[in-house]
């Protein structure tokens, strides 16, 4: 039950950021606003972090 919700936790972390940045893509992307491209790519550089993060783990897991 534990493990559930930490993986959970992880998931639902990923699913944060990219709903942060919903708003900003939609700036960026359809009116123009560098300032939401620059939120866009922090935001994209935040998942990158976290996604591998949770590779590594996985990675651990399965070889234990």
């Amino acid at each position: 039950l534990k493990l559930n919700l930490i993986i959970m936790n992880k998931y639902d972390e990923i699913k944060q950021i990219l709903e942060d940045l919903k708003e900003d893509f939609d700036k960026f992307y359809n009116k123009s606003n560098k300032t939401a491209g620059l939120r866009v790519r922090k935001g994209m550089q935040a998942l990158k972090v976290k996604a591998q993060a949770i590779r590594t783990e996985v990675q651990e897991i399965k070889n234990n």
